[in-house]
């Protein structure tokens, strides 16, 4: 079958030639026909995510959209065991799996929103439980994640959403997709730690979610805790997500004994797997009858070497397979 093949550590991966896959105990074999590039993809591909394990060579792509030989159409949300990926014709996947695609959501836009949907609907709706008139703080929203959880924060009931970023034109473009308050992140960290504490208190902040992590984080970390900031049991769930400008942050203990600040994760490894499988289930129904928006930049599976990357922050890049 063809398949995008990783055969050298941190280049693109290339079509050609990779042997059929032998189905093993609980597996089904999907006929392949749309996978999105996310950093999720790009970071296993080159072996540097904490899940990638897979030795060269391998395929890339790690979930996608495909039917199941009875023409069933379902959204692989498990990868394939390696050395197979989603990025190729076909792909042995784990019955347990697989997630029903709902109509009314084309193969590629269900492949392009799957992960940056179900990255801020977890944490909402199973890590800090978004209460009804809370409000959402989203650090680091002009990407594609950030956009789509301005949408489902609102989705979800929240009062206000506040965005963070550092591109004033895209975080500007936000209003469109529901943000009430923006703060710019190219100020110093004093603008930024008092914007903050001003939107937790006149919003009424609840939950935020932080896709960025690094040094604007101490920032926003020190306006929603920290001797000024809400006091009470829990009163903001700070949901670590991703960590695009740094791995880690200085943390003034302060912040912590002097608010109600809990800062949680959310990933693979801290969410139940019927928590993730909710969460997309969730996502698809939720895109159909709220419409979600999200950029999607759709190229034949032939173009892959080419296009891979080019995956740009906010929009997302899917191949076609069929």
């Amino acid at each position: 079958m063809k398949a995008a093949v990783v055969r050298v550590a941190g280049q693109p991966p290339v079509v050609s030639d990779f042997p059929e896959p032998q189905l093993e105990a609980n597996e089904t074999l999907v006929t392949m026909a749309a996978s999105s590039v996310n950093p999720l993809t790009l970071t296993r591909a080159a072996g540097t995510h904490y899940t990638a394990e897979a030795s060269i060579p391998f395929v890339a792509g790690y979930d996608g959209v495909g039917r199941t030989s009875d023409g069933t159409r379902v959204y692989v949300a498990q990868p394939p065991r390696p050395p197979f990926g989603t990025l190729a014709e076909r792909a042995p996947v784990s019955k347990a799996g697989l997630i029903l695609v709902p109509d009314g959501l084309s193969d590629t836009f269900a492949a392009a929103i799957a992960v940056p949907g179900v990255s801020c609907w977890n944490p909402l709706v199973h890590r800090a439980k978004i209460q009804p008139e809370e409000s959402v703080l989203v650090h680091g929203a002009t990407g594609a994640a950030g956009r789509i959880a301005i949408q489902v924060a609102k989705h979800l009931g929240a009062r206000s959403v506040v965005a963070t970023g550092r591109n004033r034109t895209k975080l500007e473009a936000l209003r469109a997709v529901g943000a009430d308050r923006l703060i710019p992140l190219d100020q110093p960290p004093e603008a930024i730690r008092t914007a903050v504490h001003d939107a937790v208190r006149d919003l009424r902040v609840g939950v935020i979610l932080d896709y960025l992590w690094g040094p604007t984080a101490a920032a926003v970390l020190a306006g929603a805790g920290g001797p000024n900031g809400p006091r009470g049991p829990a009163m903001i769930r700070y949901v670590q997500i991703g960590a695009i400008t740094g791995p880690t942050v200085p943390l003034d203990s302060a912040i912590l004994r002097s608010s109600g600040l809990e800062i949680l994760g959310s990933g693979f490894g801290s969410s139940p797997v019927q928590d993730i499988r909710e969460s997309f289930a969730a996502v698809f129904a939720a895109a159909v009858s709220a419409g979600f928006r999200l950029d999607t930049d759709v190229h034949p599976f032939s173009e892959i070497e080419s296009q891979w990357g080019r995956t740009g922050e906010d929009h997302r890049l899917v191949f076609s397979l069929s």
